[in-house]
């Protein structure tokens, strides 16, 4: 039995990945990197998604640290931040859904000149490591809920869908001109679905756990 408090069962594994692959986005984040580099070579797009990405690993990797030991600091039981994290969660869901969380075209984004000081911001702050995606990650790595082997699973999650991000980075014109704005949109919606979905189901679990606090209070 010890062996399953050390790594993430199945459905946990599934819940944490699909919640994780759903705050970052990767699909989303290619028309924001197009809008943001007009005029770029090839190069320079290399250099800015490859810059963009490690610096947004760092700041979610460093949040997972220092999230916990905040939460600690503040004295916070993990029920209370599952409560709120899930409502806020489903609230940037919700906008998903609607289309509101990353731009998807050009003109709403005030492109700066083409070199690499965005790839601190507005790349890797907000666009990758938005606020949902900060959220998630202390979520996922409490220490109350997770084992440190779990933790280990979900930075390797983390570590992965990155990779994917910055695969997906690289690739932006050919996934612009695959799916197009409308496929972007489909895709966006789909995944505020089920971010909306995990989002509730924090919540409930929250609530579950302090009503049990309750009663044997």
């Amino acid at each position: 039995m010890e062996a399953d408090l050390d790594t993430l069962d199945w459905q946990d594994f599934v819940s944490n990945l699909a919640t994780l692959w759903v705050v970052l986005d990767p699909i989303s984040t290619v028309p924001v990197f197009l809008a943001l580099t007009p005029g770029m070579d090839a190069g320079s797009r290399r250099r800015l998604a490859t810059k963009s990405v490690l610096i947004a690993t760092g700041i979610l990797l460093a949040f997972m640290i220092a999230g916990q030991v905040l939460l600690d600091a503040l004295r916070i039981p993990l029920y209370s931040f599952q409560i709120a994290g899930g409502i806020v969660l489903f609230l940037f869901a919700l906008r998903m859904i609607f289309g509101e969380t990353k731009p998807q075209h050009a003109e709403t984004i005030t492109a700066p000149a083409p070199d690499e000081s965005i790839a601190v911001f507005p790349l890797a702050i907000p666009a990758i490591a938005g606020p949902g995606a900060i959220l998630a990650v202390i979520l996922l790595t409490d220490n109350e809920r997770y084992s440190f082997g779990q933790q280990v699973d979900t930075v390797g999650m983390l570590f992965a869908i990155m990779l994917v991000l910055w695969l997906a980075l690289l690739s932006a014109n050919f996934i612009s001109r695959v799916i197009g704005a409308s496929g972007a949109n489909v895709i966006a919606r789909v995944m505020g679905l089920l971010l909306a979905a995990v989002a509730a189901n924090s919540v409930l679990q929250a609530a579950k756990i302090y009503m049990t606090t309750l009663a044997s209070g």
